[in-house]
């Protein structure tokens, strides 16, 4: 039986059918395989791999070669999720032409269905350069990490009225040049709401309240594998790194004392 694909227009059903869409990182094509099978309805390769995969302090210093790779592995084990790009630092925002390109980059080599790009009104002409290539694009507002200097840190934003006054607004600005859904990042629940209930599109939420019309988080901080720090957003659903590190030391004890490999596990 073939399994029907989720896309960009299905999110907007979803949104419709007041039906909650699911978001995960990924990867590497195991996980994705593992998520796909979950029936997750979104992965998305997130240049926060710079941080969780690649052992940066920030996501500032992927490429768009790193990003494509990480990208194509994630399709090999996609059948029915819908596969998002993350669009780098600087891979977009010198101009619409570069931030096509690159987006062209992401479906022709990395096999994505569809790009995410952060930032507001300034972006607007380069989101609409990329969906004249017919390739539909993700918005993401609030908390933006490529800006994290601007910022002074991964601080929660829109807390005032004027912030997120100015929020809703962009929201809207990016509605109107066709982004299928937008992610809000680390704001004010009601802040969350009020942006959900002002665009037709989806909103995906991560430390924006339980009204954003989806959720994402990170891969490694939802199965407990990456340790250096834990957002307030977040939660384990799994402790995983105790279980792998009791795995390794198994295995290295069991080989220094040449109990492994056991008879079952030689040719004869």
């Amino acid at each position: 039986m073939a399994v029907k694909k989720v896309t960009a227009v299905a999110l907007l059903e979803m949104k419709q059918r007041g039906q909650k869409i699911t978001m995960l990182t990924a990867y590497d094509y195991c996980t994705a395989l593992l998520m796909d099978q979950s029936e997750i309805d979104v992965l998305l390769v997130g240049d926060s791999l710079g941080m969780v995969v690649m052992g940066e302090e920030n996501t500032l210093s992927v490429t768009m070669d790193q990003m494509i790779h990480h990208t194509l592995a994630v399709a090999r084990g996609t059948k029915r999720a819908l596969v998002v790009g993350d669009m780098p630092f600087m891979s977009y925002q010198l101009s619409p032409e570069q931030a096509a390109e690159n987006a062209g980059r992401f479906v022709k080599e990395g096999r994505a269905a569809a790009v995410k790009l952060e930032g507001g009104a300034d972006f607007v002409p380069h989101i609409k350069a990329i969906l004249r290539c017919g390739i539909p694009v993700m918005g993401h507002l609030g908390l933006t990490p490529q800006s994290i200097h601007q910022f002074g840190g991964l601080k929660v934003q829109a807390r005032t009225d004027e912030a997120s006054a100015r929020l809703v607004k962009e929201a809207k600005m990016l509605e109107e040049a066709g982004v299928f859904s937008i992610v809000l990042e680390a704001v004010p629940s009601d802040v969350g709401t009020k942006v959900t209930q002002a665009v037709a599109v989806p909103t995906i939420g991560i430390g924006a309240g339980p009204d954003c019309d989806g959720q994402v988080l990170v891969f490694n901080d939802l199965v407990g594998l990456f340790e250096r720090f834990i957002p307030k957003f977040v939660k384990r659903y799994a402790e995983l790194a105790p279980v792998m590190r009791d795995a390794f030391a198994q295995f290295r004890d069991e080989v220094k004392s040449g109990t492994f490999p056991g008879p079952e596990h030689v040719y004869q």
